[in-house]
């Protein structure tokens, strides 16, 4: 069925956040609200800036794009654009895109009467990337610890600071968050599967129902958590993996500056290995 076709139903009207009947209204089947215009403010603004900072460059290979950001040496200062005042700038724009795009799905949200799981999700994988350029910077001093924008050099920036703490897999919040990544992809891949097998049927045979992906569970493993308490336990394991990921980048250079299988001496040390 045709989404406009029950579209309808969905208008309704309040539950903005900011502006009132002022910004509540749609282009075409899509919400705008006073969040969707600064969404395309800080979108189009951003893009231009990132246009217009690769054509001072000269570099129109997308593979080889690189945005960096301010040498350590401006600190937490601002630098000259062409020295990473793009990226600051650049930054501003991402970050106001991605808040103003999580305060637009809370509208949604509210005027659906829903609760807030959406975009409380989407807020972590935003609080992952202010983490990367804000928060672990501001704690280091300086905004050059933050990543380039570029696909190459945010590679070749992951990898260096990988080898920076010599075996960066020995980071424990990195083995919690690469757990819970891992975990994540099985439980959605199993209740995916569960769910087109109890759809398509046989020919001939009935569709299944909830009942029996339960029973299928039962007999499987001995336990099903049931069609709601499955998607609590996806958005659970996926909401730890972003967590985890930006505990184990922030603790890596503010709190611990060595080599992470450093770390794991008081491991070696307990008194059962000797």
């Amino acid at each position: 069925m045709s989404m406009l076709s029950f579209e309808r139903k969905y208008r309704v009207r309040g539950g903005t956040l900011v502006g009132g009947n002022l910004f509540d209204f749609w282009v075409g089947p899509f919400y705008v609200g006073f969040f969707g215009v600064t969404t395309i403010f800080f979108t189009v603004l951003g893009t231009a800036l990132i246009v217009y900072a690769t054509a001072l460059e000269g570099e129109w290979n997308i593979w080889k794009i690189n945005i960096a950001p301010p040498d350590l040496s401006y600190g937490l200062g601002f630098a000259p654009l062409r020295e990473g005042g793009f990226w600051q700038l650049i930054t501003i724009c991402a970050i106001g895109a991605f808040v103003s795009w999580a305060l637009r799905q809370a509208e949604i949200a509210r005027k659906l009467g829903m609760g807030l799981h959406i975009p409380f999700a989407y807020g972590m994988a935003v609080f992952a990337y202010v983490t990367l350029v804000v928060i672990r910077p501001l704690l280091m001093g300086a905004w050059g610890h933050g990543f380039p924008y570029g696909i190459w050099s945010h590679l070749d920036w992951v990898s260096n600071v990988g080898y920076q703490y010599l075996h960066f897999h020995y980071n424990p919040a990195h083995m919690i968050a690469v757990s819970f990544f891992f975990t994540t992809t099985l439980a959605l891949s199993l209740h995916a599967s569960l769910v087109l097998a109890a759809i398509n049927p046989r020919k001939g045979e009935r569709m299944k129902t909830a009942e029996h992906e339960n029973t299928f569970y039962r007999d499987f493993i001995g336990y099903s958590i049931g069609t709601l308490g499955i998607h609590r336990l996806g958005l659970f394991v996926a909401l730890s993996a972003g967590f985890w990921s930006a505990v184990c980048i922030v603790i890596s250079g503010p709190f611990w500056t060595r080599g992470w299988p450093e770390w794991w001496g008081w491991w070696l040390n307990l008194p059962i290995w000797n």
